[in-house]
This record gives structure tokens, C-alpha cells and sequence, in this order.
């Protein structure tokens, strides 16, 4: 196992001879991924008749992962990931989908991480290819791949407990149609499977496209209070749109609570032809309690202001990185009320959420049960506009390195599993399950 590590070490950080690495660290996983789902529609009027461990409702897929980190001088350090797709044979037999990929068949892989990061005092500078975790751009954990960007990340702690934290981010693996120049009158393309869809899985396709035309983002994160974490976000895509993120968190004595408030300016170009300049905001609110490693208990509530100028019913607190369009509603979000799976409801323009999550543990197994639901006002118009009801239970444990994790998803959305266009979808059930091997 040794000499195999060593081996791929020298194959992916090309010409390391030449340096004197120390410190190198090599780490992955393999995953295989299996979902299975009995609605009637996948589109109105269209029956495909999925029962549950049939072929025409489920996904599957595998994935093999493997980072490398490594310091080259003192200060200086390197990583490289990459994930390596296969649908094991699968399709067309056990499942006719799967969660990443260009078309469903063929394998494919991805270099999602290769960056360089260097300190100088409080200071660390890193650019590359890399993971961000901001309030609204961040990669996305639910697929079997992730979306990263191509970015250069400033951090600075030379205040005393505050985080200052600058970046451009010029490419993305994500799946956002926005990212593409409409000046000449096409129109928004329709997302593709999962987050990084843009998957490599013939010669000279490229994984990663432009970020809007680059995007900057600014913010400051501090814990000075010891119980209160406090955090403020700045991000500008001056072809595009702008936005800011509020967020404090308190956590004392088993007591949670926190705050969030967002707004999103949008900015009609030969870029993003909405109808005008238009903006909209949400705010959020979180209280529970939590008792270490034993159980977890929170409810939060949500709600999104109306959005009329642009013609589209925009939103806001959506994840920027895999926003797909105007109008299209699928990008997972930080708000205390984002759904375990059907993401995008809670951030639809005019929208009141609830969310109910509780965790714990017992006999090693690591439990959840997570309720959402939305309520979709008008909006300005004189139609009502889906609602979205979803509970989710799950089960997890770890055997050594290998975590097995099952879920079962309740899904009643208006606009999912409809019969007719005129109709409101009928409720269904989805079982999926999770195998991650780590190493």
C-alpha cells in the first residue's frame, strides 16, 4: 500500500525530484453512491412509472478520489486532487441515471483541486485550484463530486480574533449557465446532472469555465466574544450582480441562536438580460439546543422579499456557484432553513420557510430527522406559486474507515410528480445509499 501511495505521488505532482518535499500527505476515498425514487412524472404528462428499486427512478455511481499535499519549501505547501468517475457498468441494468457526468455512460475524471499556499506571519496567500467555503459561494457536499473553483484566497489574522478574508475567483466547475455571455441572444442553457456536470469525458473539453467574468469577494469573521461568532460577506460580479451576507451565531451552554440577512442586487447587461435592475433579500432566524455528542435540536424560519422588476421572480441566498439562470431554482443555500434534498425552494422570491432538524446517537449509529417546509406567496402576480413539503430520516455508521449511511426522503412539491400541467404534484418516496471507503 506504501509503494502505491508513493507511486501515484510521483504521478500526479510532475517533476517533484526536483524539489525536496517534506511532509507529504496522501489521503482519498472510494464512494458508491445508489438512489432510488417512486414518482409517476419527471415531467407533466409525462408517466415513466418509477417504482422504488427499479431501473427508470434510480442513480448510481462510483468514485474514487485522491489528494496529495506536500510541503515544497518552509512556508510553502501543494495539493493536487483528483476524482475518477465510472458507472461500474451499471447502466441500463440497476440504474438508468447517475449523479455526475456528461452523459450518463462513459467514465470520466476531474482534477477539481491543484493549488499552492504560502504564510507570511498571519498572513497565507493560496491560489489554484481549490474547496471555498463562503456564505455565498462555497462547494457543495450532497454529490458524489464537488464543485471547486479556480481562485486566489488572501486570509489575515493579525487582529486579534478576526479573520480577514479576500479573493477573486475567476473559474468554476459548477454547473451555473449564468457563467455564459447572452449578448447575442441565446438563451439560458438547462443545467445538467448534479454540481459538476462539466465533467471531462472526451478530449478537449475543459472542467472548469469562467466564473461570470471574474468575481471578488470580501469578509471578516469575528469571534472576539467568545460565545458569538459574527460574520460579514462582500461580493461583486460587476457584469452581473453584487451582494453581502450578515450572519451571528451564539453558542452557550447547550443554547444555539443565530441570525442571517442577505441581499442580492442584480444588473441587467448584454450579460444577464432580465427585464431590469432588480434586487431581493431573505432573512433567517435559528434557536436550539445541544447536548455534546448526544442530541441536537433546532428550529428555523426563513423568508425571501418579492421580486418583480426582472421577470423572472429572482432570488437570494442562493449558493452564486451553481445558480443556473434566472428563474431556476436548484442551488443548495446557507440559509438555517435549506431543505436536505430538494434544494432551491427557500430562496424562491416571496417565500416563508420552516425547518425542524434534530441529531443524535445512539448504539453508534449516527441518527437525523430534518423537516422543511415552504409556503410561496404570489409574488406581485395573481398565480399561486409551489410549495415544497420534504422530511428526511437518516442513519449512519462507521465500520473502521468504511461509513455506511442510509436516507429515505418524503418529497410534496406543486411542481415535482405532476400528472398534468394544471395539477399539483403527488407526493414520493426516495431511498438512497452512501458507501465511503476513506484511506
Amino acid at each position: 500500500m506504501k509503494f502505491t501511495k508513493m507511486s501515484l505521488v510521483a504521478a500526479l505532482l510532475i517533476g517533484s525530484s526536483a524539489f525536496a518535499l517534506d511532509n507529504v500527505k496522501t489521503s482519498g476515498n472510494a464512494k458508491l453512491y445508489y438512489s432510488t425514487a417512486d414518482n409517476s412524472y419527471s415531467t407533466p404528462g409525462t408517466k415513466t412509472d418509477n417504482s422504488l428499486f427499479g431501473a427508470k427512478g434510480a442513480a448510481g455511481q462510483a468514485a474514487l478520489g485522491l489528494g496529495i499535499t506536500a510541503d515544497l519549501t518552509k512556508n510553502v505547501s501543494a495539493g493536487v486532487h483528483t476524482t475518477v468517475l465510472s458507472t461500474l457498468g451499471l447502466q441500463g441494468q440497476l440504474v438508468n441515471n447517475v449523479w455526475e457526468g456528461t452523459n450518463g455512460v462513459s467514465d470520466s475524471w476531474i482534477v477539481d483541486e491543484a493549488w499552492v499556499a504560502a504564510t507570511v506571519g498571519k498572513t497565507t496567500g493560496k491560489i489554484g485550484r481549490m474547496e471555498l467555503d463562503t456564505p455565498l459561494v462555497f462547494t457543495e457536499n450532497w454529490s458524489i463530486a464537488k464543485n471547486t473553483f479556480e481562485a486566489a484566497v488572501v486570509i489575515n489574522q493579525d487582529i486579534p480574533d478576526t479573520t480577514l478574508v479576500g479573493a477573486y475567483v475567476g473559474g468554476s466547475n459548477g454547473n451555473s449557465g449564468i457563467n455564459t455571455t447572452f449578448g447575442n441572444g441565446t438563451t439560458f442553457p438547462i443545467p445538467g446532472v448534479g454540481i459538476a456536470n462539466r465533467v471531462q469525458g472526451i478530449s478537449g473539453q475543459t472542467t472548469f469555465s469562467q466564473f461570470y467574468h471574474g468575481a471578488y469577494a470580501a469578509g471578516v469573521v469575528n469571534n472576539s466574544w467568545k460565545p458569538l461568532t459574527a460574520q460579514a460577506w462582500y461580493y461583486d460580479a460587476p457584469q452581473f450582480l453584487n451582494a453581502f451576507w450578515l450572519q451571528a451565531d451564539v453558542a452557550m451552554e447547550g443554547i444555539i441562536a443565530g441570525a442571517q440577512y442577505t441581499k442580492v442586487n442584480y444588473n441587467k447587461s448584454l450579460d444577464l438580460p432580465i427585464t431590469a435592475n432588480s434586487s431581493n433579500d431573505a432573512y433567517a432566524f435559528k434557536l436550539g439546543y445541544e447536548m455534546k455528542d448526544v442530541v441536537a435540536l433546532s428550529v428555523a424560519y426563513s423568508q425571501t422579499g418579492k421580486e418583480t422588476k426582472s421577470g423572472f421572480g429572482l432570488q437570494a441566498g442562493q449558493n452564486l456557484a451553481t445558480f443556473s439562470a434566472p428563474g431556476s431554482d436548484s442551488a443548495e443555500s446557507k440559509l438555517y432553513t435549506e431543505a436536505w434534498w430538494n434544494y432551491g425552494y427557500v430562496t424562491r422570491a416571496d417565500t416563508s420557510a420552516w425547518n425542524v432538524t434534530a441529531t443524535g446517537k445512539a448504539a453508534g449509529i449516527d441518527l437525523g430527522a430534518y423537516y422543511t417546509q415552504t409556503n410561496s406567496s404570489k409574488n406581485g402576480g395573481t398565480t399561486e406559486r409551489a410549495d415544497m413539503k420534504e422530511f428526511t430520516a437518516t442513519a449512519g455508521k462507521d465500520f473502521g474507515p468504511l461509513n455506511a449511511t442510509l436516507a429515505y426522503i418524503y418529497t410534496k412539491a406543486d411542481d415535482q410528480n405532476k400528472k398534468t400541467t394544471t395539477d399539483k404534484g403527488a407526493a414520493y418516496n426516495i431511498i438512497q445509499a452512501y458507501l465511503t471507503l476513506n484511506f
